[in-house]
């Protein structure tokens, strides 16, 4: 019972932290709006550094495969190196996506409680109707961006399978071993790229669409 009073008191206190910050911002003329804006471009941002990071990943992985020489030990730092930050990479995708959907929330909540205050019913209706149709494409962008980050952890995985197997057999039949992975890995990269070229795409299109 503790417990679950101490979860609510969090949720409330977080959500109380959050209707400060967007009241802080408002003050200054930052509205939710361009907030959302704002953050839809910090995951797209993020989302292009993940593409990169898993990329180079992929070449730290063939790399190990085709291996003809030199330190194992080298080559198993590096391949470690990767995927620790592609883990830190999808951990950012992850978050920044989180902000795009808790101030679009906050945004249509508002926006909907505020067509009650209306008294010209034209208006009334004409903001209803944006609402909806910002309420559509959001719901299209937010879909592509979860998509797409559905597509990392089957990498994550891989390369964390692959690290830990090396790590523990530094010698040339773990490379042969290891060997049989890459084709998953390059299939599983090549997917995660596609959805994110998709949710990179409806991000564009959503903040074009915010900006008219």
């Amino acid at each position: 019972m503790k417990r679950i009073v101490a979860a609510l008191t969090f949720t409330l206190l977080l959500a109380g932290c959050q209707s400060a910050y967007y009241a802080a911002w408002e003050k200054v003329g930052v509205e939710k709006r361009d907030i959302l804006v704002d953050r839809v471009e910090n995951a797209k941002e993020s989302q292009e550094d993940a593409q990169e990071q898993f990329s180079s990943a992929l070449e730290a992985f063939s790399a190990v495969v085709m291996f003809d020489g030199g330190e194992l030990e080298d080559v198993y730092d590096k391949l470690n190196g990767q995927y620790e930050d592609s883990l830190a990479a999808a951990e950012e995708v992850s978050v920044r996506i989180d902000k795009v959907e808790s101030v679009a929330q906050a945004l249509f909540d508002e926006w909907e409680s505020e067509l009650d205050k209306y008294q010209n019913a034209s208006l009334k209706r004409d903001s209803a109707a944006k609402l909806r149709e910002t309420q559509r494409r959001y719901n299209t962008l937010i879909k592509a961006m979860r998509k797409a980050e559905s597509k990392m952890p089957p990498v994550l995985s891989a390369l964390q399978d692959n690290v830990l197997y090396l790590k523990h057999n530094l010698n040339a039949s773990a490379i042969g071993a290891l060997q049989g992975e890459l084709s998953t890995i390059e299939n599983n990269v090549a997917q995660l790229i596609n959805q994110m070229n998709a949710a990179i795409a409806e991000s564009d299109a959503f903040i074009a669409s915010m900006s008219n």
